[in-house]
């Protein structure tokens, strides 16, 4: 997967983040060493060390208190948006792998992986290491059968493209466990999964796949397929030791990104920026935090409220649209090809409501942030501190991307309005 990474130097560009490999003596490190994801959870919960995540873990439970409504640009939903329509997924197929992997489970775990389809459940997904919502099965406490099992669902259902990445990221996210001597917790399958309603081809389900910098919430209604939200990121971003040598995802955003700020006239790049630094004094109290930094519809924001910001796509060249449709298709990349196109068509007749927008300075080494938002796509991508990694400024191995389906789409909730309504709270029967 990837290019083969170059020989393994702290001074190659590849390998940067190795400069700012932690200290394993400190607390942190000891106790992911010595306790399981289990443990490490509830040590979590029970101390509330460090203080700032735990503060953020209990502002999260305050929002999911807030009934559903989904990111909007001022707070008001708009209806009309999403259509229920037939992409050619192959349902019967996806159907058949899932129900491969329940019948592998025993009684005990197929009871505790499925939730009825709008269970307040579906939206506590969260990207940290920590454990805080223990749904469904985690795929290194099961067999192996039930692990392939699993990853033969995900490929079933994601592209080619989209399961290579969602493995590079799982890889990676080993890879941090071996740097940080934190395998317990952070490893190739510290992840999640469980369902929303039964598999079926005719009526409404969905899947929730989650973990360290990997969410993936997929939706079905007969051949319809939606994947929001999701989040994907790395620290670092690369592989450049061992097996996976060359493993690296993110980057193609990264490119497209740059690539477009810098092609927009001094103008236009004056009004996509719209803060220079990444952590600018003239932001607004809470426009950066600790753990999103300067995004914001990660985890538990389902109703935030984004106002637009910077430049409109339909103010663009037409060779610059284009760098935003190939942004866009990298972050539709988990979909499968015919609907990945459908969404494209869709975006592109809300050009004259889609925005761009910027942070941070569009040298070819600078870190950065962007946005691009309409009523039915937002996508973010940001350069981040160091979380493992000792970096104290935004560096460009440590990065995080998400992508919402505003105004209701996401978790297919506004398809699930439109189809056959499920009533019944959903409990396994063999």
């Amino acid at each position: 997967m990837g290019s083969i990474a170059p020989k393994q130097t702290a001074d190659r560009p590849e390998s940067a983040y190795r400069k700012h490999l932690p200290d394993l003596d400190i607390p942190r490190f000891q106790i992911m060493h010595k306790q399981d994801a289990q443990e490490y959870a509830a040590d979590f919960k029970q101390n509330g060390n460090p203080p700032w995540i735990h503060g953020l873990y209990l502002h999260w439970l305050a929002l999911l208190k807030e009934p559903f409504k989904g990111v909007t640009s001022d707070g008001k939903v708009t209806p009309g948006l999403y259509d229920l329509q037939d992409e050619g997924v192959p349902i019967q197929q996806i159907v058949d792998a899932a129900d491969q992997l329940v019948a592998q489970l025993s009684d005990e775990q197929k009871v505790s992986v499925f939730y009825h389809i709008d269970d307040p459940k579906w939206r506590t997904w969260s990207n940290p290491e920590f454990l805080l919502s223990h749904k469904g099965i985690r795929l290194d406490e099961v067999t192996e059968p039930v692990r392939k099992s699993t990853m033969a669902l995900l490929a079933s259902i994601l592209s080619p493209e989209g399961y290579e990445k969602a493995v590079g990221a799982m890889r990676i996210n080993g890879y941090l466990g071996e740097l940080v001597n934190g395998t317990k917790v952070c490893n190739e399958w510290s992840y999640n999964i469980c369902f929303f309603g039964e598999p079926s081809t005719t009526r409404p389900w969905g899947l929730s796949f989650y973990g360290h910098h990997l969410c993936l919430n997929i939706f079905f209604y007969k051949t319809q397929i939606i994947v929001s939200p999701w989040f994907t990121g790395a620290e670092p971003n690369i592989i450049d030791s061992g097996p996976y040598s060359g493993t690296r995802i993110l980057h193609e955003e990264e490119r497209l990104g740059l690539q477009l700020m810098q092609n927009l006239s001094p103008d236009a790049q004056s009004k996509a920026q719209v803060y220079k630094l990444m952590k600018d004094p003239a932001m607004p109290k809470g426009r950066w935090n600790h753990d999103d930094q300067r995004h914001l519809c990660g985890a538990y924001r389902d109703n935030r409220i984004v106002p637009y910001e910077g430049i409109t796509v339909s103010s663009m060249s037409s060779d610059q649209q284009q760098l935003v449709l190939g942004i866009l298709e990298q972050y539709l990349l988990y979909l499968p090809a015919k609907s990945r196109q459908m969404q494209l068509d869709r975006i592109k007749k809300y050009f004259g409501e889609t925005y761009f927008c910027w942070i941070g300075a569009f040298g070819d080494k600078d870190p950065f942030y962007f946005r691009i938002q309409s009523p039915v796509i937002l996508v973010e991508f940001d350069h981040h501190s160091g979380v493992f990694l000792t970096n104290k400024e935004p560096a460009k191995f440590h990065i995080h991307t998400l992508l919402r389906m505003p105004n209701g789409g996401d978790y297919g909730h506004a398809l699930r309005t439109q189809g056959e309504p499920v009533h019944q709270d959903y409990v396994w029967e063999g």
